[in-house]
């Protein structure tokens, strides 16, 4: 494609301009003179053939013709930005996003002892809460993720299975001291919604073959599994946690489980990263790290509905 482009080097005076309303600071910024950015934004005047700043006494304006030009450019250096970061990216670094409950509930503690065993590697992570897990790694700067998905993931990404999501009960220990869990007594609970939609315990009240006696309306609803297994530990209710995430509470007694019996959601955590991205030792070294961390460890003995 033929792109009648103005001026890279004009562009981005224009854009430093823009940003900063001034000259000054765009020349600072760029280690050029003033009278340089201002040719350069009068190349870029002369080129679209209409005025980009206006002055009003001491003060630059952008004029609505710059208003439009200036989102799409501060996008488009973004995004070269984190190109060319990519590849002057440390080999020694590893970006990883990773959803919140996650996070806490099982992947900062693994990462600690990752960093003690591979000193040479440094691990930023960033904790983010996502409604529907996902990465973009062209557009954020990460250099790989842990998602909770299906599998379905593009074929320029290398991916590992860590293990799958198994929805289970919880409540406070108290709960589960106080007597046995009977239908009854389940339809009798607060039932806490750590989705908006209420999936979770729909898909567990399916698989039990109890969405019929059980009410699903009613109940605190909240945004994550963190949240619902945190007001179901203080006695707020019975709340849907997963069975990797809540087992290091289970065995310190802060979470009891009230009707220990595990339905699969049908998703899996995964670890995925791009093929094409460099220093493929350092994934492949987090990837054995985190199986056998997998493999290592302690679930509560339940039952679990295939």
């Amino acid at each position: 494609m033929n792109r009648q482009l103005p001026p890279l080097y004009a562009l981005r005076a224009f854009e430093a301009a823009a940003r900063h309303c001034s000259f000054t600071r765009a020349a600072d910024e760029l280690s050029i003179t003033q009278s340089a950015v201002s040719r350069h934004v009068r190349t870029l005047e002369e080129h679209f053939a209409c005025r980009l700043f206006e002055r009003r006494g001491r003060t630059l304006q952008l004029t609505e013709s710059a208003r439009m030009l200036l989102p799409g450019l501060r996008d488009g250096f973004d995004a070269l930005a984190r190109a060319c970061g990519s590849l002057q990216a440390e080999d020694a670094t590893l970006r990883l996003k990773a959803p919140s409950t996650l996070t806490m509930r099982w992947l900062l503690a693994r990462l600690s002892r990752f960093r003690l065993q591979y000193s040479d590697i440094e691990v930023q992570l960033t904790s983010a809460w996502m409604d529907v897990d996902k990465v973009d790694f062209l557009h954020e700067p990460f250099d790989c993720a842990v998602l909770l998905g299906s599998g379905d993931f593009p074929e320029d990404w290398e991916s590992v299975e860590l293990f799958g999501e198994w929805l289970i009960p919880v409540c406070a220990p108290e709960a589960v001291d106080a007597g046995p869990w009977d239908v009854p007594r389940l339809q009798g609970a607060e039932l806490l919604h750590p989705t908006p939609d209420r999936r979770d315990w729909r898909q567990w009240l399916q698989a039990m073959d109890l969405l019929e006696q059980v009410p699903l309306k009613g109940g605190q609803v909240f945004d994550t599994l963190e949240l619902g297994m945190i007001a179901a530990a203080r006695g707020y209710g019975v709340s849907i946690g997963d069975l990797v995430m809540v087992a290091e509470d289970v065995e310190q007694g802060r979470l009891g489980l009230p009707w220990p019996t595990a339905v699969p959601s049908g998703s899996s955590y995964y670890l995925v990263w791009p093929k094409a991205r460099r220093g493929q030792e350092r994934f492949r070294r987090l990837r054995d790290f985190l199986l056998a961390e997998v493999a290592a460890m302690r679930l509560p003995h339940v039952a679990r509905i295939a």
